[in-house]
């Protein structure tokens, strides 16, 4: 009897898990199956944004990098952010600088002028002549010429005061008209928007469950569009967007970004706001030629 009640626990945590899984992953065949084609996009502007600056054309995150992307008519670049040892904001994906650069470290634990040592590598690992920039060098780059999405990386307590730092960037470089920020952290978009409620601010998101007002973040989360009223974009990996929550997030006045899209071959046309993707030149001229 011991034996036959172990055995239907087992059973039944094995149904459990079975089921967590399919419940999971439904965001993600809802969208496998779903009729894109159908979808309107007559006269909706899709933006493109140069993910890591367009991270498919040359080192990510690297000023090179982001020129290449203005220049090939990206409507926005996007950037990570880190906070040095020392207090300055400086542009890498990572939280080291071990897989970007000749070098080893974690951002938090170095300073500038430690982390400008070492040379920002390509896709090859071979080393360029670039280092990693600072968030100041990126916004004279940009200077306008596009819009600039910063995505803050902070975890627990990570970086803390990284929001006020940004926000003192912005000013002092009068570029508050043409930034946006993005996080997964709700800590983050929450701070920003105590600080400075005129900051655009958009929520990243992995996927959302199907169901229940719950999403996922990096951690299970509590959705409601009254908990997210100052969200400007919800930015959900491309794909975990259904039509039917496409349309309810466009019916609050939301826009969605989808990432990260690389080629556009067999592209199915989808009203979403904004495409992020690595290579920001092979989508602005598949759209030129729509």
């Amino acid at each position: 009897r011991t034996f036959r009640r172990k055995k239907d626990a087992e059973e039944l945590s094995c149904g459990f898990e079975v089921f967590l899984i399919i419940y999971t992953a439904m965001p993600y065949i809802v969208n496998f199956f779903a009729d894109k084609e159908n979808l309107p996009t007559e006269n909706h502007k899709m933006l493109i944004v140069g993910h890591r600056g367009g991270a498919g054309m040359a080192p990510e995150n690297s000023l090179q990098c982001i020129e290449k992307g203005i220049q090939t008519g990206a409507d926005m670049i996007e950037i990570d952010i880190h906070l040095t040892k020392d207090g300055e904001l400086v542009v890498c994906h990572d939280q080291t600088i071990d897989r970007t650069t000749t070098g080893t470290g974690k951002i938090a634990e170095m300073t500038l002028n430690e982390i400008r040592k070492f040379h920002i590598v390509d896709k090859n690992g071979e080393e360029t002549d670039e280092k990693i920039p600072t968030l100041d060098e990126v916004l004279k780059l940009i200077n306008g010429r596009c819009r600039l999405l910063i995505e803050i990386k902070r975890t627990n307590n990570l970086y803390q005061g990284i929001e006020q730092k940004l926000l003192e960037s912005i000013k002092a470089h009068h570029a508050s008209q043409w930034i946006i920020v993005q996080s997964f952290n709700d800590s983050v978009l929450e701070t920003l928007h105590a600080l400075d409620h005129t900051v655009r601010l958009e929520k990243l998101v992995i996927f959302k469950l199907q169901w229940i007002p719950v999403i996922f973040d990096g951690t299970f989360t509590y959705f409601s569009f009254k908990k997210y009223h100052y969200i400007s974009s919800f930015n959900f990996h491309y794909r975990a967007i259904t039509p039917a929550l496409l349309k309810k997030i466009h019916a609050q006045g939301k826009e969605v970004k989808i990432w990260t899209l690389e080629e556009p071959n067999n592209w199915k046309a989808c009203p979403v706001d904004g495409i992020i993707t690595d290579r920001p030149d092979l989508w602005t001229t598949f759209f030129q030629k729509q």
